[in-house]
């Protein structure tokens, strides 16, 4: 299983989130990921740095790392623009792109609303996505975050791998139903216990969020890597 981290990108510089990806790299941590929220989650009044620009610095920086954005929300700019920005990024960093899409969801609808961007309806969303998800499918790895059931067929129609968000590995198994997973969430307390369980469970990626520890994510990734690496 590969370890990754979100970076600290609700902030009003990118320092953070630059020195965020330089210390996983010296760890060994196999990638990082970037929110792609127009504030934080219920506080307006922050900033939020755009995932894409933030990654393709990561990527001249830190040229070992997988990047992607966790997850690129379809309709908050056109499916020609996502596309476009996707293709760019993976000008920046060969073979090491991540195309993470989701469709947002109600939680995510005043972040539209606010700046005057439409809000579609589910499954106008998630007709969004398949088109996404297949015009990017044969360039990168696409990942999906799980939701409803309709969002989740298309992830298993195009081979794509299902991001489960902060769920308990028992749970995701279920939820994906023989569909390659991942999982991204906040670190428990016994992280080791965490990754053993989610790795054992059959996840592809941990991704944790910011406020995981980095050196003891890094002491587990020391731990499983091969003996030769």
């Amino acid at each position: 299983m590969k370890v990754g981290v979100l970076l600290p990108t609700f902030r009003d510089t990118a320092d953070d989130a630059l020195a965020t990806a330089e210390e996983a790299a010296a760890l060994s941590l196999d990638g990082v990921f970037a929110y792609d929220h127009l504030w934080p989650m219920g506080q307006p009044e922050r900033p939020a740095l755009a995932p894409f620009p933030i990654l393709a610095a990561v990527a001249t920086r830190c040229p070992h790392l997988f990047i992607g954005p966790l997850v690129a929300r379809v309709g908050l700019v056109s499916t020609d623009d996502l596309v476009r920005q996707f293709s760019t990024l993976g000008e920046c960093a060969p073979g090491r792109v991540i195309a993470a899409l989701g469709t947002g969801d109600r939680l995510s609808a005043g972040e539209n609303l606010a700046y005057g961007i439409s809000y579609p309806s589910a499954s106008e969303r998630q007709e969004l996505l398949a088109d996404t998800v297949d015009r990017l499918r044969s360039d990168f790895e696409v990942w999906v975050g799980a939701g409803a059931p309709t969002t989740n067929e298309i992830a298993r129609r195009a081979g794509a791998t299902l991001n489960m968000w902060n769920t308990s590995a028992t749970e995701a198994v279920a939820r994906a139903d023989g569909a390659t997973w991942n999982w991204a969430g906040a670190p428990h307390d016994d992280l080791a216990t965490q990754l053993d369980d989610l790795a054992r469970a059959g996840a592809t990626w941990a991704i944790l969020t910011p406020s995981v520890s980095l050196t003891r994510l890094g002491e587990w990734r020391a731990r499983t890597l091969p003996a030769s690496h």
